[in-house]
């Protein structure tokens, strides 16, 4: 609630005099706040989903699908990314690993579409407006965020300090990382004219936060670079070189003690016997080597020894006290690149200096080795020069490279996370995560969404998908991958029993999306009549789904899954997730009892629910679900088999699902 609001509230109080409630308002805007303060300006979108409930219908003559099991599902989305989101934060509130957003930079150069008119440079509202646009999808795209989810916004200096205020409210302050300086060119949005009395732009920006910190672990950047012309640069500046020396012999390992770590976990200390430590100049000496050759031939013994203030160090030295030897510490990490693997960690020396081997931060790439460097907050090392050629599609001054798109997700640790952008544009997002998958064997998925604007989603994003996974020129295609294509579609929130049932089958889309099971196939060897009920399977089989649409079909269903169950195979594979639609909200917890042990019978989803729920005032709502059950408990009879294996016409608004699905707005 705002001042605003508060202070109309305030003056409808009951028990105040005028001068009681003229002081309460006085010292309600006397308070001061830090941060952001505009005009909030409704849009088109906001205004239609108060009567509308936005759903995800497939557009399956569009779906570009794999042979190969395994294959990632990956999701373009048509349609008002307001109106997307709203619907994804039924089926992926809290699952989103990334979220990478190129939004529209406010310049006034006509890049920037708000309720069909083109916000001008010098228009009143130009930077409420699209403070209102921003917190509308960063607010959902909050909710979406896994726990150790990062969300990276690309910006230039128009919106820069707006937007920073503006994440450090939705995402707190406390979880901002870093605003990365990125070196671009014109194509990019870089401009290098129009600018009057100004410098030449040739940087953005980019926003990194996570949604909470405790449990954000980011993998840091790198830069390749040959180690031998790394080692030459440190000379001629005259930086030392610390990796001078070699684990000639690695020795034995003697049982000393255990100690624990903070989290209690347990580490076992070893000391080492009979090892040999020589210098990288006596192996080339003794071997008769070049400097490079020592380096490539012992890139996993080359260490130094640092003075590393590490927790694990301390219980080292507490545990064995103060000698020359050189000491294993073996545990298992609860954070870092090695979070929950046993790892070996060395000391060695009576201050027993941590043993940093070079191989940690180096590359090894066709028998050439490679130093890793960390890159920090000025990135001016990737090309810009083939983007416009990426993907085989053109998208003037809209496209970021492959490169920085692939940097930007490889920053989080979960090759198998969820990618969003609903800011798609050409899709450069989508064809990313596809070639990162492809180099680091990675099962990451995305989730696109582009406006219908322009056709940009029809003409330029589905394109350039279907050319990366098909091939285009001369690149081989990436076919490990399927695509699912979906538009935003609307359900009118009245107390029609119609919609509700309308509502119900549309949002059997968003189960399939929400669950990963998105084959449709006969139920324990049977061809269900997809009025009653629809059966569906993970790509691997792995994930099964069953939606009941009617009620009096469950006692036969039942008795399929008994016959299925009988001999125990499908429990191996999990429990059967069935939903069934009621639009009273009955659980139908002892029509299952019988297979209980199989069936995970799963919540009505938040997207159904909070539908009924918004349909009509609470103080209707009843009389609304007796309507229901009504026309219900007036169509209802025993389902026959019949009725169940055949494509009967069934006492169900199939005709409207139909009608639904192929007309209507988009």
């Amino acid at each position: 609630m705002n001042k605003y609001e508060l202070a109309k509230k305030i003056n409808e109080l009951e028990g105040l005099t005028n001068d009681e409630k003229s002081e309460l308002i006085k010292l309600l805007r006397s308070q001061k706040k830090y941060g952001l303060v505009w005009e909030d300006k409704p849009e088109d979108a906001e205004q239609r989903m108060v009567n509308e409930q936005p759903v995800l219908v497939e557009v399956p003559e569009r779906a570009i699908l794999s042979d190969d099991a395994e294959a990632p599902n990956h999701i373009l989305i048509e349609g008002d990314n307001l109106e997307a989101l709203t619907a994804l934060s039924y089926t992926h509130a809290g699952k989103i690993d990334v979220i990478y957003i190129d939004p529209p930079y406010n310049t006034g150069n006509k890049d920037f579409l708000y309720n069909d008119n083109y916000l001008d440079a010098d228009d009143a509202f130009k930077h409420s407006t699209w403070l209102s646009f921003m917190k509308r999808r960063l607010s959902i795209a909050h909710q979406l965020l896994d726990d150790d989810g990062m969300i990276f916004i690309s910006i230039s200096d128009e919106e820069l300090a707006t937007l920073k205020l503006l994440c450090d409210e939705i995402f707190m302050q406390k979880n901002y990382i870093n605003t990365v300086s990125i070196k671009a060119k014109s194509s990019a949005g870089a401009s290098g004219g129009g600018e009057d009395k100004k410098l030449k732009k040739n940087i953005e920006y980019l926003l990194i936060y996570c949604k909470n910190r405790d449990y954000c672990n980011i993998i840091f950047p790198v830069q390749k670079q040959p180690l031998m012309e790394h080692i030459q640069e440190k000379r001629e500046v005259g930086t030392s070189w610390l990796y001078t020396n070699v684990m000639y012999k690695f020795g034995e390992l003697e049982y000393v003690k255990s100690t624990s770590a903070g989290n209690n976990e347990e580490i076992q200390i070893f000391k080492v016997n009979n090892f040999i430590i020589k210098s990288v100049n006596d192996v080339m000496e003794e071997e008769h080597l070049s400097e490079e050759q020592v380096y490539n031939k012992y890139i996993d013994r080359i260490f130094t020894t640092e003075n590393a203030q590490t927790s694990i160090r301390q219980r080292v030295k507490n545990a064995v006290g103060i000698d020359e030897n050189y000491y294993i510490a073996r545990y298992k990490p609860v954070s870092g690149r090695n979070k929950g693997k046993v790892t070996d960690v060395g000391f060695i020396g009576k201050t027993k200096r941590l043993v940093s081997f070079l191989a940690n931060t180096c590359h090894i790439e066709k028998g050439k080795v490679y130093k890793l460097i960390k890159i920090g907050t000025l990135w001016n090392d990737l090309s810009w020069s083939s983007v416009s050629s990426e993907g085989g599609v053109a998208f003037p001054a809209g496209k970021k490279p492959v490169s920085l798109m692939k940097r930007v997700i490889a920053m989080h640790p979960n090759n198998k996370g969820i990618i969003l952008d609903f800011f798609a544009g050409s899709a450069s997002t989508a064809h990313s995560v596809m070639e990162l998958n492809s180099e680091d064997l990675g099962l990451r998925t995305f989730i696109c969404i582009t406006s219908s604007e322009n056709n940009i989603c029809q003409e330029k994003a589905y394109p350039r998908i279907k050319n990366v996974i098909l091939g285009y020129g001369k690149k081989m295609g990436l076919t490990r991958n399927n695509l699912r294509y979906y538009k935003t579609k609307f359900v009118p929130r009245d107390k029609s029993p119609k919609n509700l049932r309308n509502l119900m089958a549309l949002s059997t889309d968003m189960l399939c999306i929400h669950n990963d099971t998105y084959s449709e196939k006969p139920f324990a060897g049977k061809n269900i009549n997809n009025k009653i009920a629809r059966y569906f399977e993970s790509n691997d089989g792995t994930k099964r789904m069953l939606v009941i649409y009617r009620a009096e079909a469950i006692q036969a269903l039942v008795e399929l899954m008994k016959q299925e169950f009988k001999n125990g195979e499908s429990k191996e594979n999990g429990k059967l997730m069935v939903y069934v639609f009621s639009p009273n909200g009955y659980a139908y917890d002892d029509e299952f009892e019988d297979v209980a042990d199989y069936v995970s019978l799963c919540a009505m989803p938040d997207a159904v629910q909070n539908a009924y729920r918004r349909v009509l005032p609470k103080k209707r709502q009843a009389q609304l679900l007796d309507d229901v059950a009504e026309e219900t408990d007036s169509e209802a009879r025993t389902v026959e088999e019949s009725d169940l294996f055949q494509n009967q016409t069934y006492t169900m608004a199939a005709s409207e699902i139909k009608d639904n699905r192929e007309g209507g707005d988009e």
